[in-house]
């Protein structure tokens, strides 16, 4: 990264303390929003904090969204209002409660984060080649026992204290700045319950991405595919001939999906099906996947392998043996975003105005702002600077946080003259 010192900030004060916040979302009670009362918990700390700030128009829902607006600087109250949107909750993925994070100073080498059953948690730049280039920093991690959470509390710390920093020096040019913060992104939500019409932003960018200078319009398209297998129980010691067992169905099922076409061995804009889960015994079993794919045409073919799959086998074994429901979770937003290059020219100004370099990347995965920008809110994604996010390895450079808090200021500085 070129040279570049980023400004004093207390984003670093505010991120250690939003991530001792529990707010862990729960993908098994997905029918309430929040999934957690816990998410509740530092949604009022934030919106203590935004009204503080002097934010107008402060609002905490009973499902956990805080929203809130910035005034445009001087000159700048008659542009569209820009929005900058993060999620409070923490992955499912890993243990999440009771986080204690720590500062390391790396000097190179093994990464040690903490110990976990009587064993160092360690990253080594073999695994993480840009560990590397942040010889030097200040690092935040956790004891290896949680993740951390800097998906997304980073992202919220950068914007409030971006907010901070407009509001003690309001020469600043910006338009008025619509923030939210939302719950329950890990679990696919994705802000279905943010009313657009009243948070009254014209486009906007989710704060929710990885490697500094990393910019994200395009996504993978998203469903999720059930598939159930219907046996035929007999007692085992009379059963040839007669048996169907529902979980050698399922194998069966899964061994007709491409072997390569699987997230351990796909990268890039490589799609794949991923199974997540199963259940069931020999009379019934059910088995989850997650689909995902950039480009429609793939993304329509791989829902249709899944029906032919069931369709074989209920030729072989009898119909209704295997069905499969698939429900659509997102889209790529890019499919929405065309014609708007000034959203994607701005953020990467933004970022090389601050040192970075910048790039389009893929994510391989999915924002709130896929969601969003399907509903009518253009919202690609920027960085936050974190690594090794939904694990016990999870880390965030101090400096890159800090920077985001600049790169943050640039770009609203350029919402702040009319775009073309």
């Amino acid at each position: 990264m070129p040279d570049y010192t980023p400004k004093s900030s207390d984003v670093l004060e505010r991120f250690l303390r939003y991530v001792q916040v529990d707010s862990q979302s729960d993908p098994h009670n997905e029918d309430e929003t929040p999934s957690t009362a816990c998410q509740l918990d530092l949604a009022r700390l934030l919106a203590s904090e935004l009204a503080e700030l002097g934010c107008e128009d402060v609002a905490l829902t009973e499902h956990a969204y805080v929203t809130a607006s910035l005034p445009a600087s001087a000159g700048a109250e008659g542009l569209p209002a820009l929005g900058l949107i993060a999620h409070m909750d923490t992955a499912p993925d890993a243990p999440a409660s009771g986080v204690h994070p720590h500062i390391v100073h790396y000097e190179g080498g093994e990464l040690v984060h903490g110990e976990r059953d009587g064993k160092r948690v360690v990253t080594t730049p073999e695994e993480l080649p840009a560990l590397l280039r942040h010889v030097g920093e200040d690092l935040v991690c956790t004891d290896g026992t949680t993740l951390l959470g800097a998906d997304d509390k980073a992202g919220v710390a950068e914007i409030v204290a971006l907010l901070a920093r407009l509001a003690a020096t309001p020469e600043l040019p910006h338009p008025c700045i619509k923030v939210a913060f939302v719950p329950d992104e890990e679990i696919g939500h994705g802000a279905a319950l943010l009313d657009l019409d009243a948070f009254g932003a014209t486009w906007a960018y989710t704060v929710d991405g990885e490697e500094l200078g990393e910019f994200n319009w395009e996504c993978f398209s998203a469903s999720q595919a059930t598939v159930t297998a219907h046996g035929v129980e007999v007692h085992p010691g009379s059963a040839k001939g007669v048996m169907v067992n529902a979980i050698t169905l399922l194998r069966e099922f899964d061994e007709l999906l491409p072997a390569a076409e699987r997230p351990e061995h796909t990268e890039g804009y490589e799609g794949f099906f991923h199974p997540i889960e199963v259940s069931g015994g020999s009379g019934e079993a059910t088995l989850t996947y997650i689909v995902r794919d950039f480009d429609a045409e793939r993304f329509a073919a791989r829902e249709q392998l899944l029906r032919n799959c069931a369709a074989f086998l209920n030729q072989r074994y009898g119909d209704g043996t295997v069905t499969v429901e698939v429900r659509e979770q997102y889209r790529n937003m890019v499919e929405h975003l065309r014609g708007m290059d000034f959203l994607r020219d701005n953020a990467l100004d933004a970022m090389a105005a601050c040192g970075m370099e910048p790039r389009v990347v893929p994510v391989r995965g999915g924002t709130d702002g896929a969601q969003l920008t399907l509903r009518g809110l253009p919202c690609p994604n920027l960085p936050t600077g974190g690594y090794n996010f939904h694990g016990v390895r999870e880390f965030i450079p101090v400096r890159s946080m800090e920077l985001m808090v600049d790169a943050l200021e640039q770009l609203v500085g350029r919402f702040a003259v009319p775009q073309e």
